[in-house]
């Protein structure tokens, strides 16, 4: 049998392990990305692994998610990200030039290149036949240094595209009709792999939008073949040389597969509080007011997306119940956009033309009122994540934003232009997009790094270290979770707290600030901690400050139900043990205070259970670790950063 695409950018880049879904295996990186909010925790780390350069082809540093200086220390933040990337050898995106995926996939990204991103959204890239994937900043350090990095070997998923999206409709539906299928769990351990005659009907734009938010479903990554579509694309992009077509075998083998057919959807939202809350938009009985429209982000904030926008609001105004704004994707949308007139459309509308950033997608602004409905373009909806904990936000594409602005409740673009919808169908990709690179900044030379000055601001503290785990673990619970809980729960998300990421002492006092106000008084109080968690611990973004930030405050370990891949991956690389229960009905027996025993905690972890005695409730349960060999290593070193420096010690690459 034949190789699916994924299995064969996996083989092209293999360096040991095995190809065996579920087990190890060790790939070399050719690309990675980070973005402002998160990144300063990956170049500390870099600083002091003790190399000189970034041992990648391509690093990018982008400066594109919090453009609100609201105090020093967002501007210190990215005076520092612009001084380390030109000592490490990385390129710099500088604010303006728009939002770190849609800059990847336009500028950097290539059929067969291998990418990790420290953002979850990473696999945006994987629609031009890239097989990107989201990762925790200390993993982007890591896959800096040159050496192979641990994946775990995904089964791969053939969705067989039939049919075409009918004017109105969005790729934003066919990935809604994705999660609503497959759930927000769903694509654990999966890649999907997007295949037949579907595909062809979807420009690149439409195909980020669909692999983007592949990560809702907690899939490693989402891909798409290099075909003639990707050619044109980068041909409009003056990258036509860097295309390689590149697309699975005729007789491939795959894990799964699934049916879509295009012509069968209509107009989807998400309902709160999960994106795989799905539902047609025509089946809602209720159409209360809405609030706030925001339409764009890294998901749906592309030429296309606006331009039919822009179509829908023509002749129109948006309802004076509603603050609609748009967040463009890049500075080359931008110009396009204003060349061809549907920004004069959408500012005719009414609409309010924000920074190009990420934004409203992470509270960074337009944080919904009291109680409101927000209706977003964007990926995520969890209680929280537009900055307020009372919100309800939804989900939906583009067309349907624009048209329930119009409204000033839910509605559709036929709701809107009536027989009219079908103009929607003339709107295509630019022919040649404006290509103009000034805003990015290109990695100096050696001789050049060696003078550079990497400046920290008085807010940067250094990077936390973790300690090996305790040979006798005695502790209390500092905090019981429901299912679900999101890395927004943990680390919550905007422009404020966003703005203290590089300061972890201060940023660890908000720890769960949202969720549950009194859990970092309570853990700095017991020194250290358990927590105990659900279903999902840890779902949504990729920040790894939602691990760094417990780490500090003394949590040694996590127990729950399920937990989220980056989040497992982030927890093992900064020394928080990640447990499961082995009987799940374990869960309801523990109480927030209980103090638990672990007796010789790093000699159980290495039989991969652990048994853990409830000294409060005079009971003991049973613990597994879902870990690889590698991922046991790295816990008993006391994290990657220790395990890093001993393997590139033993290799030689740099000097104990």
């Amino acid at each position: 049998m034949g190789d699916s695409l994924t299995r064969k950018i996996i083989r092209s880049h293999f360096d040991s392990g095995t190809m065996t879904p579920g087990e190890d295996v060790f790939v070399t990186v050719d690309q990675t990305l980070t973005h402002d909010i998160n990144a300063v925790m990956t170049y500390l780390a870099f600083e002091q692994i003790g190399l000189k350069r970034a041992r990648t082809e391509v690093s990018v540093s982008n400066l594109d998610h919090n453009l609100l200086y609201i105090d020093f220390k967002t501007p210190d933040d990215h005076i520092y990200l612009r001084t380390a990337a030109e000592k490490y050898g990385v390129y710099v995106s500088r604010p303006g030039n728009g939002i770190c995926h849609m800059i990847h996939t336009c500028r950097f990204a290539s059929p067969g290149k291998l990418l990790m991103g420290g953002d979850s959204h990473t696999p945006s890239s994987g629609a031009v036949g890239a097989l990107a994937i989201g990762v925790g900043g200390m993993d982007v350090a890591t896959a800096m240094t040159g050496l192979p990095m641990r994946l775990t070997m995904p089964k791969v998923v053939k969705v067989n595209l039939t049919g075409h999206l009918k004017p109105g409709v969005n790729a934003k539906e066919v990935v809604l009709e994705m999660l609503r299928r497959v759930t927000i769990k769903g694509g654990l351990g999966k890649v999907f792999e997007y295949v037949g005659p579907g595909v062809l009907t979807l420009e690149v734009p439409e195909r980020l939008t669909i692999a983007n938010m592949g990560a809702e479903m907690g899939a490693t990554t989402s891909i798409f073949p290099a075909d003639e579509v990707v050619k044109k694309f980068m041909e409009a992009q003056d990258r036509g040389s860097e295309f390689i077509p590149m697309s699975a075998d005729e007789d491939a083998e795959y894990d799964e597969e699934m049916e879509l057919d295009l012509s069968s959807l209509e107009p989807l939202i998400a309902l709160p509080h999960q994106p795989d809350n799905v539902v047609p938009v025509s089946s809602l009985r209720e159409h209360p007011v809405v609030q706030q429209v925001f339409m764009g982000s890294c998901t749906n904030g592309s030429y296309s997306d606006f331009a039919k926008a822009a179509l829908v609001m023509q002749g129109h105004h948006v309802d004076e119940n509603v603050q609609c704004t748009a967040g463009i994707a890049s500075k080359q949308i931008y110009k396009q956009l204003m060349k061809d007139g549907y920004l004069d459309m959408l500012i005719d509308a009414g609409v309010r033309i924000l920074e190009l950033s990420c934004g409203p997608c992470c509270a960074i602004g337009q944080v919904p009122p009291t109680n409101g409905i927000a209706v977003r373009t964007s990926n995520r909806n969890f209680r929280g994540r537009a900055g307020s904990p009372n919100a309800n936000v939804y989900l939906v594409s583009p067309e349907t934003a624009a048209a329930t602005a119009i409204k000033g409740t839910f509605a559709t673009a036929f709701d809107v232009m009536g027989p009219d919808v079908g103009k929607l169908a003339s709107v295509h990709e630019p022919e040649h997009y404006f290509v103009d690179d000034s805003m990015l900044i290109k990695p100096l030379s050696e001789e050049e790094a060696e003078k550079v000055e990497v400046i920290k601001g008085p807010n940067i503290a250094p990077l936390p270290v973790p300690e090996k785990p305790e040979k006798d673990l005695s502790c209390r619970i500092s905090l019981k979770g429901r299912d679900n809980i999101s890395t927004d729960d943990i680390t919550p998300a905007g422009a404020e707290f966003s703005s203290m990421r590089s300061n972890i002492p201060l940023m660890s006092k908000y720890c769960y600030n949202r969720y549950d106000p009194e859990f970092a008084e309570r853990a700095r109080g017991l020194g250290k901690s358990i927590i105990i968690g659900g279903e999902n611990y840890g779902q949504g973004s990729s920040r790894e400050h939602a691990a760094i930030n417990p780490m500090y405050l003394g949590v040694k370990c996590v127990i729950a139900k399920s937990i989220a891949r980056i989040h497992k991956g982030n927890l093992i690389n900064h020394g928080i043990v990640p447990m499961l229960f082995e009987n799940p009905e374990d869960y309801e027996k523990l109480e927030l205070l209980d103090e638990l025993e672990i007796v010789d905690f790093p000699e159980q972890i290495k039989k991969h259970e652990v048994t853990v005695r409830d000294k409060t409730g005079d009971f003991s349960f049973k613990c597994k670790l879902d870990i690889s060999d590698a991922e046991m290593a790295t816990i008993l070193d006391g994290g990657q950063l220790m395990h890093l420096k001993k393997q590139l010690v033993d290799r030689g690459i740099i000097k104990e």
